[in-house]
């Protein structure tokens, strides 16, 4: 990969009022294989402890409930979702599904409490995952089996009780680790399509119209101001690298972008610079976990020091990243998964070795 030597900076991008990292750290997606969420805790705090990035993690195979789409769902404010043979749909009350998300989150919040707090010195951040309005509305359906994307009003209705949600979601998992700096990573799979207009119908045959990107800055920009209020020190979003529109997300006033590098074009790596020279942190997933074997460390290192000297950024400015995975490990075992939080540190250690020169 040829990486050009200048970038524009991001515009209208401020310094943030706060220190900068002091060295590369590590920290995962959130999903994680098994339905144990006391193993899932004791595991990622384990391998996650200061000054890396422990999360709470989502546990898909307990089923209905657990996925990132019904965990989040479930924190809807007056808006209630249940389970349709098409996924997530929007209804005047809540159900059983609804329920079952919501207890099944709870049971998660109350199991950190207690590994937490067992802990003879306890982590002093902690990340929760939402998945992001944009592709809240891309997975949830209407009364009419339409996905809710379809319509600017519910677009509108969800965004802002997705706000509204948040507060008291932050709220329970503050309590759970009193003094815990609250880090929050918004999940958009889906931004890429949305804002293309590649979404389709629920017949298949057409596809939804694209939404502008206006309204995706307006809609990331209310969610990002009610985290704030409720408490989140930074404010991250997680998007596949392919027409990521990184520029959009950091106008919408993001601490940062969580994106894989494997398939990184020039000008987004570009992009990236320019937003690490504004103070934005970048969340390299330079891990690739869809191979049997994990990479080898020196590897990990060369895949993100190599493009980064190359942009003429300094080594010392290597400490805005976090390394995570390529993709969330609830496909893996949990061996696995607790190796590939092994490897991130070593990787986070070895950029850290060549920051210091």
């Amino acid at each position: 990969m040829t990486v050009g030597e200048r970038h524009e900076p991001v515009r209208g991008a401020a310094l943030p009022d706060k220190a900068p990292p002091a060295e590369v750290t590590a920290t995962g997606l959130g999903p994680w294989p098994g339905e144990d969420p006391l193993e899932a805790a004791r595991i990622i705090r384990g391998e996650l402890g200061s000054p890396h990035l422990p999360f709470l993690a989502e546990l898909p195979a307990r089923g209905v409930g657990s996925d990132a789409l019904g965990r989040t769902a479930s924190l809807l404010e007056e808006l209630a979702v249940d389970v349709q043979p098409y996924g997530w749909r929007l209804v005047d009350r809540p159900g059983k599904d609804f329920r079952r998300a919501a207890s099944a989150l709870s049971t998660d919040i109350n199991v950190l409490a207690d590994v937490a707090g067992a802990e003879d010195a306890s982590a002093e951040e902690i990340k929760l995952q939402l998945v992001g309005p944009l592709t809240l509305a891309a997975g949830l359906h209407l009364h009419n089996g339409e996905r809710a994307l379809l319509d600017y009003g519910a677009r509108r209705d969800l965004t802002a009780s997705l706000a509204a949600g948040v507060g008291g979601y932050l709220a329970r998992v503050s309590a759970a680790v009193p003094g815990a700096r609250l880090v929050v990573q918004l999940d958009e799979p889906d931004v890429a399509a949305v804002l293309a207009g590649t979404i389709p119908t629920a017949s298949g045959y057409r596809t939804l119209r694209a939404v502008a990107a206006s309204e995706a800055r307006e809609s990331w920009r209310l969610v990002m101001d009610a985290l704030r209020a409720a408490g989140a020190a930074e404010v991250v979003v997680s998007v596949p690298e392919v027409e990521a529109p990184f520029d959009q997300i950091l106008h919408a006033g993001a601490d940062g972008i969580a994106v894989p590098l494997k398939a990184l074009t020039s000008r987004q790596w570009e992009q990236l610079a320019g937003a690490v020279e504004a103070g934005k942190r970048v969340w390299a997933g330079a891990l690739d976990v869809a191979a049997g074997q994990l990479p080898k460390v020196a590897d990990c290192v060369e895949s993100v020091w190599r493009p980064w000297r190359q942009l003429g950024l300094p080594a010392s400015s290597l400490a805005s990243l976090r390394v995570t995975p390529s993709a969330g490990l609830a496909g893996h075992s949990p061996a696995q998964a607790t190796a590939v939080l092994g490897r991130l540190t070593q990787v986070a250690d070895g950029l850290n070795q060549v920051a210091l020169g």
